[in-house]
């Protein structure tokens, strides 16, 4: 059996990672998105290890929430990407200001 810490720790690294990964590349969106996702998994961990700790069910539910928000919020985001790419031929982040709308 795995210990509950053993999860918590994968969990700190993700959310570690994630969050480094927003603030030390602002320019690449694709990266953005990626480090946002790694957060967002950071937390389902800690959702999951929780529920099954607890022997409640609320927290792997709230997980499948989480999941779907997150397949959503790609799928725009992606949608999003390519036509800022057709628009500009680029993905940095430091162009989006151009945009008018």
């Amino acid at each position: 059996m795995v210990a509950l810490e053993n999860y918590l720790v994968v969990s700190a690294i993700l959310l570690v990672i994630g969050v480094f990964g927003i603030f030390l590349n602002r320019k690449n969106v694709i990266i953005v998105l990626m480090s946002l996702e790694l957060i967002l998994a950071a937390v389902n961990i800690n959702f999951v290890a929780f529920s099954v700790f607890l022997g409640d069910l609320v927290g792997q539910v709230f997980t499948m929430f989480i999941l779907t928000v997150a397949a959503a919020e790609a799928s725009i985001g992606l949608a999003i990407l390519v036509c800022f790419y057709r628009l500009r031929s680029s993905i940095f982040v430091d162009e989006a200001n151009t945009m008018k709308g």
